[in-house]
C-alpha cells in the first residue's frame, strides 16, 4: 500500500527574510521515498490558523504520517521532539502580532502529548548519515509547539492510525550571517535530513531502546 506523508513547513518570522523550515520541506513536494509519495505544505506562524491550515490538510490528504518542521535558531543540530505541552507562552508575536501568554492550546486537552515518530531511531540514522542530530525534550512555547500540540490531539481525538511529530532546524548559513556566532546547517542537508526521517519512520513502527535521555 502506498502510503501519503505530509511535511510541513513554516513562512519566515521574526522579521527573517526566509524560514529553513520551508526552505528545506518545500523540494521534497511530489517526491517519493521508498515508494511512498511527500507533499509539502507552507504553514503560517500564526497561533490557531496553522492547526487549522495543518488539520485541513490532513483532511484533504489522509495521510499516514506527519512531519512538521520548524526553525530552531541557535541549536546547532537536527532536533527531534519529543513531547508537545498544551501551552501557548509567546516570547514574540506571532505573524499576526498575537502574543498569547500562558494559554491552554486546547483546553481541557491533556498537558503533553508524545510524538508518535521513532525519534531515537531517526537520531541515529541521521548521525550514521554524519548528519548532526539529536533527541530534544522541548520544543518550546511558541508555533512550532502549537501546530505540534494540534498534530498530536488530531491524532489522539480520532485518527488513530497517524503518526506525528515535530523536527526543529538551525538556522541556515544565510542567516547566520545575520547572527554572529550562531551555529547554521545548509539547506539540501537539512532536506537530506527529512527524506532520512521519513525513510526511518516507515521501517521502525516501534522506536529503538537506547540512551537518549538528558539531565536538564
Amino acid at each position: 500500500m502506498v502510503k501519503s506523508i505530509l511535511l510541513t513547513g513554516f513562512e519566515p518570522f521574526d522579521g527573517e527574510a526566509e524560514n529553513p523550515s520551508w526552505e528545506a520541506v518545500r523540494p521534497l513536494d511530489d517526491a517519493r521515498i521508498d515508494g511512498h509519495v511527500v507533499a509539502a505544505r507552507l504553514m503560517p506562524c500564526i497561533f490557531g490558523k496553522a492547526i487549522a491550515q495543518l488539520e485541513a490538510e490532513i483532511a484533504r490528504l489522509d495521510p499516514q504520517i506527519v512531519i512538521c518542521v520548524g526553525q530552531a535558531g541557535g541549536r546547532a543540530e537536527i532536533s527531534v521532539e519529543r513531547v508537545a505541552i498544551n501551552l501557548d507562552d509567546a516570547r514574540i508575536p506571532d505573524n499576526a502580532g498575537a502574543q498569547p501568554l500562558d494559554e491552554a492550546i486546547i483546553p481541557d486537552g491533556p498537558a503533553a502529548y508524545f510524538s508518535s515518530l521513532p525519534v531515537k531511531a531517526i537520531v541515529r540514522d541521521l548521525r550514521a548519515a554524519g548528519i548532526p542530530a539529536g533527541p530534544s525534550q522541548t520544543a518550546g512555547t511558541f508555533v512550532c509547539n502549537h501546530i505540534f500540540y494540534g498534530s498530536c490531539h488530531a491524532r489522539a481525538t480520532g485518527r488513530r492510525k497517524l503518526r506525528t511529530g515535530l523536527i526543529h532546524v538551525p538556522f541556515s548559513p544565510a542567516q547566520a550571517v545575520n547572527h554572529p556566532g550562531a551555529p547554521s546547517l545548509a539547506v539540501p542537508i537539512v532536506s537530506q535530513a527529512l527524506r532520512i526521517a521519513v525513510a526511518t519512520t516507515l521501517r521502525n513502527e516501534v522506536d529503538v531502546r537506547e540512551v537518549g535521555g538528558a539531565l536538564s
